[in-house]
């Protein structure tokens, strides 16, 4: 079972210091995809605009500048509100985004109580997925199964 934390939420696409313009977007966190965080942009087209980043950045963009690339995130204030700002690169475009801290802080407290840090990788099963496939053959005694499908010049020497 999986844990889905959701939260909806008006960003604002900062066009200029003196001028934004208000983005509903939903923010999503899934237990079973632990290290992920998924913000989707409903920007009035029939296809929504959505991106997919690490959730330590936004943890840590909370509370300094941080990410480099693609995605930025740092704190700073906005008219006397604290606000976390998100700078998005792409091929086909920036972005800078807006968040009340609060309304940010409060989902991402959800996300580390469904999944907490330092125990993601626990969440993706890849201990059991490792050792169903490392698991010892079944008890095989065909030949076709036991014989060297590549024999060297070395194996014919033995037969």
């Amino acid at each position: 079972m999986h844990t889905v934390v959701e939260r909806e939420l008006e960003l604002k696409l900062v066009l200029s210091p003196e001028r934004s313009i208000p983005v509903p977007a939903r923010l999503t966190y899934r237990s079973d995809d632990p290290y992920a965080v998924r913000i989707t942009f409903h920007i009035g087209s029939d296809h929504p605009v959505g991106w997919t980043f690490a959730r330590e950045l936004i943890v840590e963009g909370v509370f300094r500048p941080c990410g480099h690339g693609d995605v930025r995130v740092w704190p700073t204030k906005v008219a006397g509100h604290s606000v976390v700002l998100m700078a998005l690169s792409s091929p086909d475009g920036d972005a800078l985004l807006e968040a009340p801290t609060a309304q940010l802080s409060a989902w991402l407290e959800r996300t580390l109580r469904a999944v907490p840090p330092g125990l993601e990788a626990e969440r993706l099963g890849i201990d059991e997925g490792l050792a169903e496939l490392l698991a010892p053959a079944p008890d095989c005694h065909d030949e076709l199964w036991l014989r060297d499908p590549w024999p060297s010049d070395e194996s014919k020497d033995a037969e």
